[in-house]
């Protein structure tokens, strides 16, 4: 089932995206969690009979008619993974990683799919970087790696943005990452029973419609569940929480000729079944 928030009435409302078009869930089942974060964290059954109400109602609008909300609006915690895919340390000149590196975002970074951002004055090398978001289910503590994937609600395609020249002016990667807009997500988020393996998933950006990047998941250093497992030994990952997996090869900052992001470019990431998340840049003012 493809999941999103969208704004509208002055709220963030939560949809079902149906071949008829957006089903908007409180008309569908008026008893049904209001949010995402309510639906993520109800369980199994409550997914079902949204699913099952969904399935029936007749009233749907086109998708490129809403404006779209991040997918999970709202999450305790935003976890990012650096240097996650072999051939993107390669093209930094960084060794694989041993264990994971581990960097936090801020509910101040999400934007939605189409959700214009900002690039702010304090940076001249602003960067793209598609990954996969996993999107935890429940209260996960102490998961084995081959009970993680149990724990995944669903999986969206996220753009981790980053400021090199503020991510690299120290050995703690946050201040070149947690800006505003930094972590769009969306369009939608896809429960896990519709991703049979997440670790075989085509991953690709665009900027204003050339192919930047183009890998797999399969190129992960470390796996989804291994991610999980490892975070749930330290922390106690809770329903709505993200994680943001990392990002394959392809990246401005990798590349010999560095023409940095600029106002007026779009940004169009995707992973594969999950929709295309587009981020229009603009200027700050002032």
């Amino acid at each position: 089932m493809r999941l999103l928030s969208f704004h509208a009435d002055g709220g963030v409302r939560l949809g079902v995206e149906t071949d008829r078009g957006v089903v908007d869930v409180a008309a569908a089942a008026p008893d049904a969690p209001a949010t995402m974060q309510q639906l993520i964290a109800a369980g199994p059954e409550v997914l079902d009979r949204v699913r099952q109400a969904v399935g029936s109602a007749t009233d749907a609008v086109p998708l490129e008619q809403l404006r779209l909300a991040p997918a999970v609006p709202d999450p305790g915690k935003i976890i990012c993974v650096g240097l996650n895919y072999r051939k993107h340390a390669a093209e930094g000149g960084m060794p694989v990683p041993e264990q994971p590196i581990y960097f936090a975002k801020y509910r101040n970074s999400l934007a939605g799919s189409g959700e214009e951002v900002v690039i702010p004055a304090a940076t001249r090398k602003a960067d793209y970087e598609v990954e996969l978001v996993a999107v935890i289910g429940r209260t996960t503590r102490n998961v084995s790696t081959e009970d993680a994937l149990d724990h995944v609600f669903g999986y969206a395609t996220g753009n981790d943005l980053s400021a090199r020249e503020l991510q690299n002016r120290s050995s703690q990667w946050m201040y070149g990452k947690a800006i505003d807009g930094f972590a769009p997500l969306g369009p939608c988020l896809v429960t896990a029973d519709d991703v049979p393996d997440p670790q075989a998933l085509r991953t690709r950006t665009w900027v204003n419609g050339d192919l930047r990047q183009d890998s797999n998941t399969v190129d992960m250093v470390f796996s989804v569940a291994e991610l999980v497992s490892d975070l749930s030994q330290i922390m106690t990952l809770e329903a709505g929480d993200v994680i943001f997996t990392g990002t394959p090869e392809g990246v401005i900052l990798g590349m010999a000729d560095q023409v940095w992001l600029q106002p007026g470019d779009e940004v169009v990431c995707e992973v594969e079944g999950l929709g295309r998340l587009v981020t229009p840049l603009v200027g700050h003012e002032g």
